[in-house]
């Protein structure tokens, strides 16, 4: 369980808060609250602040509203992340004429969702293995199964083929983020850590002990201007995803004969 999260969560509740059926009357709540209100505020606090900064009392005083007021329409942290994840799946977009091959169309599921996770960097620690149960969510899914729906997969691997390429969007965008978050922590970017390194490294490398390290890491250091290129993995490792994937696809046309 992410650490952002509490216990248990009541999934009666949780599933009305994602689904809108119970909107809070309570006199205390405070005018022009609702939960679409809250969910947003707290969408722009996690997105400017990080997921660290999001407490209720952060998206009280962001709402200049009561805490108690906002527990009134989301009883606790654990619940809020999961409508601000419905909510920022809702975002994404959903092209009523997608390309004609597979393949187009899961490149552009994958690059849609790694343009979600660098526009809401904490979603990569709000999510869990088990999904969000709400509108959103099934809505997201639903679409995205629609680009594999006519290759002639069953509806496992259907399923696991979604789940591969979301998980190299997903790495991805985390790789990227810890390359941000590092050159944060540390005041030093990817260059300067290599400028400070570089006499040390060529006083190890012109040994000749790591002659195929030494060519390498030189050819991708050059490459990327960095010890690694975010952009580039990405790119490569989706074209090797979908090239395993076409594997699958053919081996199942094959079989139908």
């Amino acid at each position: 369980m992410s650490k952002q999260r509490g216990g248990k969560v009541d999934p009666a509740r949780s599933l009305a808060i994602l689904w809108r059926t119970r909107e809070p009357t309570s006199r205390g709540a405070g005018p022009g609250l609702s939960v679409d209100r809250i969910v947003r505020a707290a969408i722009e606090i996690a997105d400017a602040e990080g997921i660290d900064a999001l407490t209720m009392r952060r998206v009280s005083e962001a709402l200049g509203a009561g805490t108690m007021s906002v527990y009134t329409y989301v009883p606790g942290k654990s619940e809020l992340l999961d409508v601000m994840v419905d909510a920022v799946y809702g975002d994404l977009p959903r092209p009523t004429d997608p390309p004609g091959d597979w393949r187009a169309r899961l490149e552009r599921i994958a690059r849609d969702n790694l343009a979600l996770y660098r526009a809401h960097p904490w979603l990569l620690r709000a999510e869990t293995t088990r999904p969000v149960l709400g509108p959103h969510t099934l809505a997201k899914y639903d679409h995205e199964l629609h680009a594999v729906a006519d290759i002639g997969l069953d509806d496992v691997e259907m399923d696991a083929v979604l789940t591969l390429v979301l998980g190299h969007a997903k790495s991805a965008a985390r790789a990227a983020l810890d390359v941000v978050e590092l050159e944060r922590e540390t005041g030093m970017t990817d260059d300067q850590w290599w400028q400070t390194h570089a006499p040390w490294l060529e006083k190890f490398m012109t040994t000749g002990s790591y002659p195929l390290a030494a060519r390498v890491g030189t050819a991708a250091g050059m490459a990327h201007g960095a010890a690694y290129g975010p952009d580039h993995a990405f790119e490569f490792g989706l074209q090797r995803v979908l090239d395993g994937i076409s594997v699958v696809v053919a081996e199942r046309a094959a079989e139908r004969g």
